[in-house]
């Protein structure tokens, strides 16, 4: 049986990231094919790559007690993201439940479903989208968690919910309340073993399927007690969950984008490509400029964010334009690389054919740009409703303290 982690004095993120660094170029990369490959192979090669990731102490770097801060954990996270796998591989797909658990969970949440993803024995999901509501709109969410007696019963559909093909318990935000939304919302947590709990169909993102599927609840009966902090706090715990889990994605999305800035380089810099004479002409170094601009520029970002979530002062806008970012620097990286390798880099002789499909995912996963784009300029201009000059103070947009 997995050990529980035990807390331990915070860890020297620059020697963490080299250790994880290593353990991806040397463990995970060579085996990405197999990762991408059958459902279960694929699935043991993980387990395989899982278990020695713990032995070398390095899964769950980001749970309770291991970091001193978020700032700190993002260099070691960038080298978590340099494989598309690296989430999974290391834990921190689950980061981000077990921190919303231990911040918001009674007694009997802490035994029933965090303890067991402290040992690495139970896998989270969350439900948050419907097939028939609008992502951005949580007044729309239609699934209901009625209180009867000493139970709720959950009935509702979700889909796209991440890791619903294994997961142990999903976080259901549901409908308590029939009115608005403030106050109508709850978190809920269901055991996917419970009866009426089912999946009604797996859902593939841009042809592959990772895991996404669309789940149904049907009468679904659990303890009232599995309430994730308080009635009616659904929606602050949807921007509390939203921030952060933003931030570890994009982190991880950095590091497949200095991967792939670091594949077009050496490619440049190769044989074929000093034959090629690719670093003299002016259009490849654009790229390569613009590329690092746009890593560079992202990473700068999210450690503002992280700053100010360690801080605990509101963030949502400087995560947001990171979240946009660092999705832009992926996205430019791998195109850019790909267009150095040519028909190669299309292929399945490079991982940029799949870092290409993943990078393109990013700009609808947790908001899409547009949604976050608008959001973010509504609130800038809003900042500037009644004042007096342009002489405006940017720090105030988000300098109050956040309800973290």
């Amino acid at each position: 049986m997995n050990q529980p982690l035990q807390a331990r004095p915070a860890e020297d993120a620059q020697e963490l990231a080299k250790r994880v660094r290593a353990f991806v170029d040397e463990r995970i990369l060579p085996r990405e094919a197999e990762l991408a490959g059958p459902r279960e192979s694929a699935r043991a090669c993980q387990d395989e790559l899982t278990s020695a990731a713990r032995e070398q102490g390095l899964w769950g770097l980001f749970y309770p007690g291991r970091m001193s801060s978020l700032e700190a954990y993002l260099t070691v996270a960038e080298q978590e993201g340099r494989s598309e796998y690296g989430g999974a591989i290391f834990g921190t797909e689950l980061a981000l439940d077990t921190h919303m658990l231990t911040r918001h969970g009674g007694a009997e949440i802490r035994a029933a479903f965090l303890a067991p993803l402290l040992t690495g024995e139970g896998v989270s999901a969350y439900g948050m989208s419907e097939p028939d509501s609008i992502g951005s709109i949580p007044a729309t969410i239609a699934t209901t968690a009625t209180a009867e007696g000493d139970h709720w019963r959950l009935d509702g559909r979700k889909w796209f919910i991440c890791r619903a093909d294994r997961a142990t318990f999903v976080t259901v935000v549901a409908r308590t309340d029939g009115a608005g939304v403030d106050g109508a919302l709850s978190m809920i947590l269901v055991p996917t073993d419970a009866p009426g709990f089912s999946i009604a169909r797996e859902v593939d993102i841009l042809g592959r399927f990772q895991g996404q599927c669309e789940i149904v609840f049907d009468g679904v009966r659990v303890p009232r007690h599995n309430l994730l902090g308080q009635p009616g706090a659904g929606l602050a715990l949807m921007q509390e969950r939203l921030g952060l889990g933003r931030l570890l994605r994009a982190v991880h999305w950095l590091g497949l984008a200095q991967r792939s800035f670091d594949l077009m380089c050496t490619r440049i810099r190769s044989a074929r490509g000093e034959q090629a004479r690719l670093g003299d002409k002016q259009l490849v170094r654009l790229r390569v400029f613009e590329a690092y601009q746009a890593i560079a520029s992202a990473r700068g970002l999210l450690r503002d964010a992280a700053r100010k979530f360690d801080a605990r002062v509101a963030n949502a806008i400087e995560v947001n334009v990171a979240k946009v970012a660092a999705s832009l620097a992926l996205s430019r990286a791998v195109d850019s690389a790909i267009q150095v390798y040519g028909a190669e880099g299309l292929s399945s002789l490079t991982p940029l054919s799949g870092i290409y499909r993943a990078a393109r995912a990013t700009h609808i996963l947790d908001g899409t740009d547009d949604a976050l784009v608008s959001a973010v300029g509504r609130r800038l201009l809003d900042a500037y409703q009644d004042a007096d000059s342009l002489d405006f103070d940017w720090p105030s947009l988000s300098g109050t303290p956040a309800a973290q």
